[in-house]
């Protein structure tokens, strides 16, 4: 029997085909035709995260998200009352959320559960009482997966932003402490019952070792998916990202 848990799910992050579209303040290129070739190209969901300050996915995005896709919308989103209305209203098979800080250039780490666990708590219940899967983004740290757990979430996405980051700037100890730290967290989080997933800064250097671990469920990549599709085109990228993270689970 396979060590494994499960088939590795890919989500795809659309969010910065909507980055090019606004650089311009013109109609394309459409991060919904970006999600429909993903999931022609055998993504098993799209990912898309709804700012506060709209920066790159829009409203309208995420109303032609949910009209047009055929598999899973993961909306990722910030935890406040406007995010928590809209969610409700499209009722997406899964929320993830997530830290937002006007001033980052991208998510730059995980949520901190355990300082405003009642808050989220509270924030959660009714989108898991709306059906949808609630995901929390947090750093491969105990206790952020112990309050994630106590609020009720069913699921962890782990952060491997800084893991990512060391392995491209050449720190292989840092880098080798972040993979340790995740791995040792992958296997804490399911032993608490809940449903791992990771992302974050994943590129073909990187993902196959995260991949390799036998409680993570799903990956969600996106920036370096969009930009290599410049050069190769989405569907050979997506491609290739599955055949390593096959090669992985192998």
């Amino acid at each position: 029997m396979s060590k494994f848990l499960g088939n590795l799910r890919l989500g795809v992050n659309i969010d910065h085909v909507a980055t090019v579209r606004n650089a311009r303040g013109s109609a394309y290129p459409d991060p919904t035709r970006a999600a429909l070739l993903a999931q022609q190209a055998g993504a098993d969901g799209i990912t898309a995260h709804l700012r506060e300050d709209r920066r790159h996915i829009s409203d309208a995005d995420i109303d032609a998200l949910v009209e047009n896709l055929s598999v899973p919308l993961n909306f990722e989103m910030a935890a406040t009352d406007e995010m928590q209305a809209i969610a409700l209203r499209h009722k997406p098979h899964a929320v993830c959320i997530v830290p937002e800080k006007r001033e980052e250039l991208t998510t730059e780490g995980g949520l901190e559960v355990a300082r405003v666990e009642n808050k989220l708590a509270h924030f959660i219940a009714p989108l898991r009482d709306a059906g949808c899967r609630v995901s929390i983004f947090i750093a491969a740290d105990m206790a952020q997966i112990e309050a994630a757990a106590r609020i009720g979430a069913t699921i962890i996405e782990l952060h491997t932003g800084a893991y990512c980051d060391a392995h491209h700037e050449g720190n292989f100890a840092v880098r080798d402490a972040e993979f340790a730290k995740l791995q040792e967290m992958s296997a804490y989080a399911h032993s608490l019952g809940l449903e791992v997933h990771a992302g974050h800064g994943l590129t073909y250097e990187t993902v196959k070792p995260i991949a390799a671990f036998p409680e993570v469920m799903e990956l969600n990549i996106g920036h370096f998916l969009i930009g290599e599709a410049i050069f190769s085109g989405l569907n050979s990228v997506i491609g290739e990202m599955r055949r390593l993270m096959e090669e992985a689970r192998a």
